[in-house]
């Protein structure tokens, strides 16, 4: 079993942003936008009175841009991250809006949503996220949190778990942040466009016609095996020459 999570140790960020050039190099991110951020927020303990804050998709167990999404085209995968099929992205904007975090933008170049993803695209040949490789404070940590001999794990049982949470919905994040970190309350109210809201049973109400469409059409064409023509024809007649 795979379930990744990425831990952050805020207390070792010095705000360098090597995390987001990093990850906007490897997963060509159009200048302007980025996939990941460092939070500023006042902090009595640091030596120059400013505390940071990486972060990016929460890649939540209860995420709503999913909800929001009307094509399914975002959803919850088996690893525990939260990826978008770009094939079945219409560009609505529904997840962009829906989620709390302002994590995802709308890529100007594929017009479809974009945001972190664990930097899928090499994840698969053993590399971890360009923001992990790229820290020189070493203060995030990726792994499969299911594996409790796994880096990330051992960090999660050794030290308090912090999560940002949006006041209105506990949207379950899973990134992870350890110690302390600030700050906690940003998440931002949303809500679903009404029109966007209402696509989604409008859509699974088209599937389900169009599976009524391709059963009728189905028996049709078995009433015409089984039955073949010419006997239909001499059943309509009642027989007759």
């Amino acid at each position: 079993m795979v379930r990744y999570v990425m831990a952050i140790d805020a207390t070792k960020c010095m705000n360098c942003k090597a995390c987001v050039v990093a990850c906007q190099q490897r997963n060509g991110v159009p200048y302007g936008h980025s996939r990941n951020w460092i939070r500023e927020t006042p902090d009595r303990n640091s030596p120059n009175g400013q505390g940071y804050q990486p972060g990016a998709c929460m890649h939540c167990d209860n995420p709503v841009c999913v909800d929001a999404c009307p094509t399914r085209a975002t959803f919850k995968a088996e690893d525990g991250s939260v990826q978008i099929d770009r094939t079945r992205c219409i560009g609505c904007g529904g997840c962009i809006a829906s989620c709390p975090y302002g994590a995802r933008f709308r890529n100007p170049l594929t017009g479809t949503a974009d945001k972190c993803d664990y930097c899928a695209s090499t994840l698969g040949l053993g590399m971890p996220p360009a923001c992990v490789l790229a820290c020189p404070t070493h203060c995030r940590t990726f792994g499969n949190a299911a594996d409790p001999a796994s880096p990330v794990a051992r960090l999660l049982a050794a030290h308090p778990n912090l999560h940002v949470v949006s006041q209105r919905l506990d949207t379950k994040p899973t990134l992870t942040y350890l110690k302390r970190t600030a700050p906690l309350d940003w998440p931002r109210e949303t809500a679903t466009p009404g029109p966007l809201a209402a696509i989604a049973p409008l859509a699974l109400g088209v599937r389900w016609l169009g599976g009524l469409a391709l059963f009728g059409v189905a028996g049709v064409f078995l009433k015409h095996l089984i039955l073949p023509a010419t006997e239909e024809s001499h059943e309509d007649t009642g027989g007759q020459a």
